[in-house]
């Protein structure tokens, strides 16, 4: 069965994003594009909210131009050949290796868990991770953390009063201060 996972870059106070949907506070390094990379390497299918998945068209393309070091040209194969499905109202059709999703997030993981191969279900997009983790479809979280305090924005972690438990799989340092962890969520038995 697949791994849901969510790969997100949250303030220390839990946001994505600012209050006026900023990411300037977290601008990725090399660093963690290396481990984006690696992330996406070990993803069979990446679920997308609308916003994400057309901020991620720019890498469709981008392994075409010269002028990209070895790097950057590696993730945008890597995101290219990668099965997409796209959570939208207002899309009428998606382009590369994507489709739009035909049933809810909860129906779309269920069909996906159920696939034979290989590789993680990655769910990106704050609004679309949220609303997986409301669900309690997440079984990790990988998670790049960093030392500011937003003071609001967008919520990754669902506010429903609910405890969820976790168990500790990795931490270390990241350059400014960030860090790195993976927590797998504990289900009863």
């Amino acid at each position: 069965m697949h791994d849901v996972t969510c790969s997100m870059t949250i303030s220390l106070d839990g946001y994505t994003t600012d209050p006026d949907g900023g990411l300037g506070w977290a601008a990725p390094d090399e660093e963690v594009f290396r481990l984006a990379t690696d992330e996406v390497r070990g993803t069979g299918v990446h679920l997308l909210g609308r916003r994400l998945y057309e901020a991620m068209l720019y890498w469709e393309d981008a392994d075409r131009d010269p002028e990209l070091d070895f790097s950057t040209r590696e993730f945008a194969e890597l995101w290219r050949g990668l099965r997409k499905v796209v959570f939208s109202r207002t899309l009428p059709a998606v382009r590369g290796n994507a489709r739009l999703a035909s049933g809810t997030l909860a129906e779309e993981v269920a069909r996906l868990r159920a696939e034979p191969g290989d590789g993680d279900i990655a769910i990106g997009g704050a609004d679309l991770a949220a609303q997986a983790a409301g669900l309690d479809l997440i079984d990790e979280y990988r998670l790049r953390t960093y030392p500011v305090l937003l003071g609001g924005g967008t919520p990754l972690f669902p506010r429903d009063g609910r405890r969820r438990d976790l168990e500790p799989v990795e931490s270390r340092p990241l350059a400014a201060g960030a860090r790195y962890l993976r927590y797998r969520v504990l289900r009863e038995r």
